[in-house]
């Protein structure tokens, strides 16, 4: 087992105050590696950061601070680097349970309507 480091016990602390702070880390981390990954397409590609720029209507600097994670952008400023370097992301949603669908959806909403103090729905 290695030895904890000041990492890890930053990490333990924020857990304690948000046990959701793992996952953010996790999600945090995953947004960084696409964004490496899309730098890697521009560099294979003989792209400048210049001419991403250009491409997105942006400044050269603002493409350095997208790849290297140093901005927290927006899902479209993503896709819209993507385009200029002749890629394309796409986005699903992990770890989600699949909607209620007939009858037990069905009741589910009813008792959720009770429970709240509301008219039931007629048929």
């Amino acid at each position: 087992m290695r030895k904890k480091d000041f990492l890890d016990e930053i990490i333990e602390e924020r857990t304690r105050a948000n046990p959701q702070f793992p996952e953010l880390v996790e999600a945090a981390l995953d947004r960084r590696k696409l964004l490496r990954e899309l730098a890697s397409v521009r560099e294979a590609a003989g792209i400048s950061q210049t001419l991403v720029a250009a491409k997105m209507g942006t400044s050269q600097s603002a493409v350095a601070r997208i790849e290297t994670g140093h901005a927290d952008v927006r899902m479209s400023t993503v896709e819209r680097y993507a385009a200029a370097v002749g890629s394309r992301v796409t986005w699903a949603v992990a770890g989600v349970p699949a909607p209620h669908t007939g009858r037990a959806a069905a009741k589910k909403s009813r008792s959720y309507r009770q429970a709240a103090g509301k008219k039931p729905r007629r048929a």
